[in-house]
């Protein structure tokens, strides 16, 4: 059987490119003067011009973070992305950081191809305590008509500690078992920062038979390394000029990247 993830993405390692929107309006970093479809119309097309596989828009810029967000975040974000669509030649995701019903909501509202949350577990946060619910976000998916909508679990959160005691490959394990998610993806401590190769190859050697793929930090001088591992990454700041996570994409920076990446897979 097909799984969401292989209909997504083939069988290929997929490198999956964000696309930093800026602050949306609403929140303390919003820049009026900025257009926010000409920024993230730019980022998208640097992106699949360096041939990347899949890009995914976030909403990183609107901090401080919130596990409620705003209705007119995920609306702005739907809006901007529907104005993309027609520059969109490569699979796509949706992350709205850290609400993983809004995250669904946009990703149906736009056709996405897959979301990106933390849908499992239980954590001490910049934010406060944070709880999930991967049972009401997948049946909230499904009831929405989304079923082939891949959803990529995030098992170690950044910005915040797990509460679980249980080794960090058990917590994946455990949470491919009972909440079924297409892919899990190992990240860093905060943004920018890459996951231990230990931990990775430690989730992988825990789920053979599952897409483990690394979320944060991936760098040029990584990169091969993590590929000869994970099933897949997802790149942000080291494509960003001086691989500053709060600059534009640097199309260069982009194009070496992606080179990198596909000679790693071959």
């Amino acid at each position: 059987m097909t799984t969401n993830f292989q209909r997504v993405f083939g069988s290929t390692k997929p490198v999956i490119g964000m696309v930093h929107i800026g602050a949306l309006p609403g929140t303390p970093l919003y820049d009026p003067q900025l257009d926010l479809v000409a920024a993230a119309r730019k980022e998208l097309l640097a992106l699949q011009e360096a041939g990347f596989d899949a890009v995914m828009f976030g909403n990183e810029n609107d901090r401080p973070y919130e596990f409620n967000v705003d209705t007119a975040s995920t609306a702005t974000m739907a809006a901007i992305i529907g104005q993309l669509k027609p520059d969109i030649k490569v699979a796509f995701g949706v992350n709205v950081l850290w609400d993983p019903l809004a995250t669904i909501a946009l990703g149906v509202a736009t056709g996405a191809d897959f979301v990106r949350e933390i849908f499992t577990g239980v954590y001490a946060s910049d934010m406060g305590p944070w709880t999930t619910d991967a049972g009401k976000a997948m049946r909230y998916r499904d009831r929405l008509g989304r079923r082939d909508m891949a959803m990529l679990y995030n098992v170690s959160a950044e910005f915040a500690h797990s509460l679980d005691q249980r080794s960090l490959p058990d917590r994946a394990r455990s949470a491919v078992f009972s909440s079924i998610p297409d892919a899990i993806l190992v990240s860093g401590q905060i943004t920018g920062e890459a996951a231990a190769m230990s931990d990775l190859s430690a989730v992988k050697a825990a789920l053979p038979d599952t897409p483990v793929l690394a979320n944060t930090g991936v760098k040029h001088d990584t990169v091969s390394d993590v590929l000869s591992i994970a099933d897949g990454c997802v790149v942000g700041s080291s494509l960003k000029v001086d691989g500053d996570t709060w600059n534009t994409i640097d199309p260069e920076r982009a194009r070496h990247f992606m080179a990198l990446a596909k000679e790693a897979r071959q």
